[in-house]
């Protein structure tokens, strides 16, 4: 794994630039990202190219022996851009425009934006395409962050009939799938159509779910604009982008069709105080990050790619110490920086690029952190990333192999549930992740996939849910021999977001009779014990074997065949409690790990990471493990510590 960092050469004096990339190569350091914020240096008036300075710096990272990933500067389009169209603002829900003075203020769908940003794409890939210090290209930085995705301007409204247009053909059959004579809301023609937002009270659900599905395709197809001018213009280089963490506005898998890589960038600190986690998980992670939101969406990004790219991914930002961004601002406890950094190794990234190398003195992100101090003296991050600079010279992770357990994951399922929760806390994210989590506390490696991907070869796969599940993922589910569990909901909408004939999975001969959502604090138990079902449980079974059943009567466990179904939404102890059984159901084995504990299994090694704040004997859950077998760490892992170790040994 190579080590990067994000480096902003415009922001400093050019005195500074040697002594920075001779310091980053000593460091240990491999990869620099330049350039995607950069718009309104290479071209400060309408067509005038300012390429000077950027040379300047290529040559200077080029020297120190350093390689370039270069990034389009497409996230900021300069103020004299945006004043002479400003219809290419985004129109945000509120029917509000996001106007200049940040970043991100463009709509996906304008069409005179798009070409103004296929042409810088293509000055700057025709200036450094085959420029020997390009490695990579990064297209445009973080698709969507601030909510920016959904659009309701002029430009995405006429983009939208089209994309009705061309799926549904007439207005008959777009009225006949909506279901629109409900509220007298048949429509004569496309154009009568606008954004669904503003509306009184709520908008109809399949016009909202199309809605999202169109934007999620302008992200792509904006995307693809930049990557077939790239390719054309720099032949053999990686091309990837920066996806954000627990953010599902639009179809990674779709968009990573044309990627070479996949990236994220990777705040544990500041997705633990911003996301759901409860307060005792806060409290409890406050300076680690929970134990599996790294992991979790390192094997989500893992999966993006598919064909020649499989499991092809890095990291492209890594918190290196407090962030700005969060309601609070913690700073990591100390090893962390290291401990997320060989996490990304263990589960197969190629590189882990830090953000940022120095620490900013000015404008927004002033208080994030860097590796250097804004006097360029060392933040405590820097040594951190020394130590495992040094460490990776001497451990083999030359496989990125197939874990035994698939996660499916897919966007339209959660637009499906954000469309219709039915109830305020049924998160699709928070679903996903908690499935995730109990698979990891019991020591298992996990893919987390599409619903294109192939599924040959696992061994345990679980889906938290599906909604609307199409007829080829069922057919070639039925094919497996695999051990598979689904979540509450699956199978209980069409592709429409209405309800099917038969509200359950018909291959399973399920049939769910009722729905309810449960307030906090209002749970149905298993008898005799305190394992619950809080937010969602329904009445399901048709007479099918059922595993578990709760204290009135309702089955919430239930199988037919390798199928299984889960009716509810299990607390986290009985959710693991479920998956323990799966997974030895499935011939896996398990580890009742430490809470704070977490493994990983690759190229024949054993990689644990202590998330706590006390000491863990390790020798206690792998008994057969000795000091002497350890690469790396010791068999008392300290808070933040890391050890690897062969895995025959644990036999």
């Amino acid at each position: 794994m190579k080590l990067g960092c994000c480096y902003y050469p415009e922001h400093w004096p050019e005195t500074l630039w040697t002594g920075d990339a001779a310091q980053m190569a000593d460091l240990g350091l491999s990869l620099v990202r330049i350039g995607e914020f950069a718009w309104s240096r290479i071209e400060p008036e309408p067509g005038r190219y300012d390429w000077a300075w950027l040379d300047r710096a290529v040559e200077t990272l080029r020297n120190a022996g350093l390689q370039i990933i270069m990034g389009t500067p497409t996230a900021t389009p300069p103020k004299w851009l945006v004043d002479s169209m400003p219809d290419m603002l985004a129109i945000d829900l509120d029917g509000k425009p996001r106007k200049f003075g940040s970043r991100r203020h463009y709509c996906f769908s304008h069409k005179g934006y798009r070409a103004e940003c296929a042409r810088i794409v293509a000055a700057m890939a025709e200036r450094y395409g085959e420029h020997p210090a390009i490695a990579a290209w990064q297209t445009d930085n973080e698709y969507g962050c601030h909510d920016t995705v959904l659009s309701i301007s002029d430009a995405a409204a006429e983009g939208f009939r089209q994309w009705l247009a061309d799926r549904y053909t007439t207005i008959a059959a777009l009225n006949t799938a909506w279901g629109n004579v409900f509220w007298s809301m048949e429509y004569r023609d496309f154009a009568e159509i606008d954004p669904p937002f503003l509306t009184v009270t709520e908008a109809h659900p399949a016009h909202v779910l199309d809605y999202r599905r169109f934007a999620s395709d302008e992200v792509a197809a904006f995307n693809a604009l930049q990557v077939d001018i790239i390719r054309s213009a720099s032949p053999g280089r990686d091309v990837l982008h920066n996806f954000m963490g627990f953010y599902n506005d639009f179809d990674h898998h779709k968009l990573s069709k044309d990627l070479d890589l996949a990236t994220w960038d990777s705040y544990p600190l500041g997705f633990l105080e911003q996301f759901w986690f409860s307060d005792e998980e806060k409290a409890a992670y406050t300076r680690q990050g929970h134990p599996d939101i790294a992991a979790y969406h390192h094997d989500l990004y893992r999966g993006m790619c598919s064909g020649a790219n499989a499991r092809r991914w890095g990291v492209m930002e890594q918190q290196p110490g407090p962030v700005n961004w969060a309601k609070w601002n913690p700073a990591p406890l100390p090893g962390m920086v290291r401990l997320w950094s060989w996490e990304a190794a263990a589960h197969g990234a190629e590189f882990c690029s830090y953000f940022r190398w120095r620490q900013v003195p000015f404008a927004q992100e002033q208080m994030h952190a860097g590796l250097l101090r804004p006097d360029s003296q060392p933040a405590p991050g820097f040594d951190e990333v020394q130590q495992i600079a040094q460490e990776l010279d001497n451990i083999d992770l030359r496989d990125n192999a197939q874990a035994s357990v698939a996660l499916i994951f897919s966007y339209d399922a959660d637009w499906m549930v954000r469309t219709q929760p039915q109830g305020a806390d049924f998160r699709y994210d928070e679903l996903t992740f908690r499935w995730y989590s109990a698979l990891r506390q019991l020591g298992l490696d996990v893919d987390i996939v599409s619903t294109q991907a192939p599924l040959d070869g696992y061994k345990l796969i679980v889906a938290p849910t599906l909604p609307h599940m199409d007829a080829q993922l069922i057919e070639r589910l039925k094919e497996l021999d695999a051990t598979i569990l689904f979540g509450p909901r699956t199978g209980s909408k069409s592709e429409n977001l209405s309800i099917p004939d038969q509200h359950g999975l018909a291959f399973m001969d399920l049939h769910v009779e009722r729905v309810e959502s449960l307030r906090p604090g209002l749970k149905e138990g298993l008898p005799n014990s305190d394992l619950t079902v809080e937010r969602w449980m329904e009445d399901a079974g048709n007479g099918l074997e059922s595993n578990y059943t709760l204290a009135d009567g309702r089955n919430l466990l239930i199988r037919q065949l390798n199928f299984h179904y889960c009716a509810g939404w299990p607390d986290n102890d009985l959710l693991r409690v479920i998956m323990r059984d799966m997974a030895v159901m499935a011939g896996l084995k398990v580890y009742d790990l430490p809470s704070a504990l977490r493994i990983s299994q690759r190229s024949g090694k054993i990689f644990a990471f202590n998330y706590g704040t006390e000491a863990l004997d390790l020798s206690a859950t792998f008994p057969q493990l000795m000091g002497t077998d350890l690469l790396i760490g010791n068999i008392i892992l300290p808070p933040a510590g890391v050890a690897i170790w062969k895995a025959e040994r644990d036999s």
